[in-house]
């Protein structure tokens, strides 16, 4: 492992590693206004919610590395302590990243980036029209995390209203598929959540379950059994008995099952010792088919011989 303390390096290298290692990071399109008048739109990647009673969200319009100056985000949130903050999906990600840029303050992005301004309801800062979700917030605190190059301004704001369009709405929740958010990575790289990088992770069902202390220690051990395939086994909150295994394979009927089970099913029906190895590769095979059931009946089978 390479061990780095920040306080001895560059704060270009700090934002390196720090980008990197914490990724894919949501994109917060902020949209403030100057007591001028003068519309700013600007994308934040140090962005996240922290609660949902009162919805909270919070980014950080960092200090500027090479100068240490603030942005005109920040300079609006404290002067009119407003703001309308919008995901950002592949479909605006180019327009965004043209907001990104370093221009005068007197510069209008929404102009600049080829946004449609919208009227807020209840903040003066304009929606972006072409992004599906906003958020029209006022500013609850600003906390200044330093003052020196890149330090963070952490802004935390309530959300007054929520705008969603209907098109990435179904059964009455966001649709990740259709909403198709983009998030930020180190450097210049990006993700796209899409069907290709989006996998659907279940909580636990059960509030005790029996976690890795639970576990027999030859499967704590394995060298086949990935650190997932493990934590899956220890989600249950109890192990089959024996008995239970035995009844189960007894009762199985040819064709309702896939080969390994049938082959399972004799080695018990025979009362076939088993190996490590082969108890190890059993319940790999069966936890990468998605049977976790199957994969917990063979550890507890192979914990008579082992």
């Amino acid at each position: 492992m390479l061990t780095i303390n920040p306080k001895e390096i560059k704060q270009s290298e700090v934002q390196k590693w720090l980008t990197g290692g914490v990724a894919p990071r949501p994109i917060a399109l902020v949209s403030t206004i100057s007591i001028d008048g003068i519309r700013n739109l600007s994308p934040f990647s140090f962005f996240n919610s922290f609660g949902s009673n009162p919805p909270v969200v919070a980014f950080s319009p960092s200090r500027r590395g090479k100068d240490n100056t603030v942005k005109d985000t920040y300079n609006n949130l404290v002067e009119t302590g407003e703001c309308v903050i919008h995901a950002v999906t592949i479909d605006i990600v180019q327009q965004m990243n043209l907001a990104s840029a370093e221009v005068p303050s007197d510069v209008d992005e929404f102009y600049l980036a080829g946004f449609t301004p919208v009227e807020s309801q209840m903040v003066r800062p304009f929606r972006v029209k072409e992004s599906p979700f906003a958020m029209e917030c006022k500013v609850i605190q600003i906390i200044e995390l330093g003052g020196s190059n890149g330090s963070g301004n952490l802004a935390i704001c309530e959300v007054l209203l929520f705008h969603i369009d209907e098109n990435v709405i179904t059964n009455n929740s966001i649709d990740p598929f259709k909403i198709r958010h983009t998030a930020r990575n180190s450097g210049n790289w990006y993700t796209i959540a899409d069907k290709n990088s989006m996998y659907e992770l279940p909580k636990p069902k059960f509030d005790n379950p029996i976690g890795y202390y639970g576990l027999p220690a030859f499967i704590k051990n394995s060298k086949i059994l990935t650190a997932n395939h493990i934590a899956r086994l220890a989600h249950v909150d109890k192990l089959p008995s024996i008995a239970e295994v035995e009844e189960s394979c007894n009762n199985m009927i040819s064709g309702d099952y896939s080969l390994l089970q049938m082959e399972f099913k004799d080695i018990i029906s025979a009362g076939k010792p088993v190996t490590i190895n082969e108890c190890e590769q059993i319940i790999k095979s069966a936890l990468d088919s998605n049977d976790l059931d199957f994969a917990l009946k063979a550890m507890v089978y192979a914990g008579k011989f082992i």
